[in-house]
Parts: structure tokens; sequence; C-alpha cells
């Protein structure tokens, strides 16, 4: 017997907090197990909707831990294929929620949509669950300051640099996981090295081009940081995007580890400079910056 509550989940932000915390409190309230049915990978990129411009707030591994957080007993991933895209509603709700995961209730979030049939009204969804024996639970959406919170919205203002609005509607600060990877090592010549980082989700949304300030993780520790996310348009005539970060107060050789990074706010655009000394004193301000904002690195906490 179980308290059921299905969806993509991603960026697990507030609007899906609310949700899964009701989840959570009616199991609990009737002895059942709370269980999120989520799907892997994104619709859009099996069915080939608009799929070269979708960007994920999560990678499947940190939506799991992410949702675990809160409490939910059990997550099923199901692998999203075109003959499971196929399902009706009536189909989704009886052989999967029911038969498979002896759903007795089913929580749904404001925007909630099963099946092939997506043009449903949540009242005609709530009907059919009914019709097939499944109590509900609506649960409404969530306004942050007079924002609707939803994953489009968060990912929007995350690709225009918007950290701190996006943070806000996540509910905690979005990060990046990845490899340090080789680059062309200007940074050192001009007093300040860089790690040049390779994510590890190719489909995860990387904040819009400029400089961030950041916590960073890596050898087990946290540092201040300070991040360029772009074209690098002072040193050459570049295409491809780079993540490159300034540890402050480390100078250690961590080509091939893990990195990541927690982004705390936007500090300026990205600009060409007129000269790598022009660009080298920008940076020294930067990190004056980074010292006098960033504090406290024992609260930080990586998801």
């Amino acid at each position: 017997m179980a308290v059921v509550s299905t969806g993509f989940f991603d960026g697990v932000h507030l609007g899906h907090k609310k949700v899964l915390e009701s989840l959570c409190s009616i199991a609990a309230g009737r002895g059942e197990e709370s269980i999120v049915v989520t799907f892997w990978p994104h619709p859009r990129n099996v069915l080939q909707q608009n799929a070269e411009s979708l960007r994920l707030l999560n990678g499947l591994e940190e939506k799991e831990r992410l949702i675990r957080a809160l409490g939910v007993d059990r997550i099923e991933v199901v692998p999203f294929t075109r003959d499971f895209s196929l399902l009706s509603a009536d189909e989704f709700i009886r052989d999967w929620l029911i038969d498979r995961y002896g759903a007795t209730t089913l929580v749904i979030g404001y925007d909630h949509r099963i099946g092939h049939d997506q043009t449903l009204s949540q009242d005609k969804l709530i009907s059919k669950a009914r019709s097939a024996g499944l109590e509900t639970e609506r649960v409404g959406e969530y306004d942050k300051g007079g924002v609707l919170v939803s994953s489009t919205k968060i990912r929007n203002i995350l690709m225009k640099g918007g950290i701190v609005s996006a943070d806000r509607m996540l509910g905690y600060r979005y990060s990046l996981d990845g490899v340090v990877v080789l680059g062309n090592k200007l940074g050192r010549t001009i007093g300040f090295p860089t790690a040049n980082m390779k994510i590890y989700e190719p489909l995860k949304a990387v904040p819009g081009d400029g400089v961030y300030l950041v916590w960073v993780k890596v050898l087990g520790r946290i540092y201040r940081g300070i991040c360029n996310v772009g074209c690098r348009p002072t040193i050459g005539h570049f295409t491809e995007r780079t993540i490159e970060t300034n540890i402050l107060d480390f100078d250690e050789d961590i080509y091939g580890l893990d990195i990541s990074l927690e982004f705390v706010e936007k500090v300026r655009d990205e600009i060409k400079f007129s000269s790598l000394s022009a660009l080298s004193s920008q940076i020294g301000r930067d990190k004056k910056y980074a010292y006098d904002t960033l504090d406290n690195p024992e609260k930080i906490i990586f998801h």
C-alpha cells in the first residue's frame, strides 16, 4: 500500500517540495509507503520536441538525492520510451500506479499531467483516478514573492545569470558537478590560475555567460572561488563555452579530479578587455569582492 506522486521533478524546487512534503505526511499518517514515480530521460528528448534547447536543472542522481532528502521512502525511475509515451492516463493509473506500485492515493501538483492525453484538465484527471479506486490529494501552486515557481521559469532565469532569483525558487544553491580538465593555462600567466571544468551531465543547465561568486568543493574541502562562464573574448575568438574557476587560497594539481561549484551570485557580465593587464586588474577586484562577500564555508551544504 502506498501514497504516490508522479512527475519529472526537474530541480526539485519549492513547488515540488510542497507536493512531496504532502506526500510524506499523508503516507506517514496512514502507515503507508511514500513513493515518487519519476522518469528518465526527459520526455522531450525521446519525443524530439525542441530537444536541442532542453537543459536540465538536475542530473538523475542529483534529483534522486534531493527527493530522498525530503523523506520520501522510495523512488521509482521509469525509463521514458516512445512506447511508454503512448499510454493513456487510464492505463498508467491502472497498470503502473495501482497494479505495479500498490497505490491507494495519488498526490498531484497544480500543473500535473499523466499519460498520452496531456490535454486532460486536472478535474478530469482526478475523476479518472477516483474512478480507478484512487484517493486524490491536490496540492496548490507555490508562490514565491508573487512569482509562481516552475522548472521552466527557473531554467530561463538561470540561463540569464539570475542566480539569486533561481536559488530562491529552488530552495537551495544551484550547483554543477564535473571533472577538472586541461585548459590553455593562460590564467596562471596573469597570476590567476583556473580550474577548467567539464560537467558530468551533458544536458545540465549552465548559468548564462558572466563572472560568478562560487563555493568550490575539491579534495574534500570547501574554498571560495570566482567562476567565469563564457568564451573568453579577451584572449581570442572562441565559440566553445568554458567553465573556469579561480579557487582562492588554493594551489594544488587537481587535473582529472572531481570538482563541484555552488553558485552564490553573478558579479558582472563577461566582457572583452582592452588588454590582459586590464583583465588581470578586474580579476583582482573580483577576488577582493569574493573575500569580502563569501563567509563561513562550514555552513555551505553541497547537494
